[in-house]
């Protein structure tokens, strides 16, 4: 259980990290990260720091696949939570 809100911690600060990341290359013109990286940090558990980052850095909130992928992904991910561990 431990390990487990450890990891949670840490993809979920990584996601916050990353959405701020790209926020500043899209400002300074720069290489972006890649959308798919996005949803695969996301997809590892990752999907409130995402959410965090969209909205704190308000970054991709005009695409409708974050707006409405990101928030399923968490409904998802807190409804496997729940069953593993209830």
């Amino acid at each position: 259980m431990k390990f487990l809100i450890f990891y949670l911690f840490a993809i979920n600060s990584y996601g916050i990290y990353v959405m701020y990341s790209d926020k500043e290359k899209a400002r300074k013109g720069q290489w972006r990260i890649s959308e798919n990286r996005l949803f695969i940090v996301a997809l590892l558990f990752g999907s409130l720091g995402i959410m965090v980052g969209m909205k704190k850095f308000r970054h991709k909130t005009q695409h409708y696949k974050f707006i409405y992928g990101i928030p399923s992904i968490f409904l998802v991910q807190l409804y496997l939570i729940y069953k593993l561990y209830v």
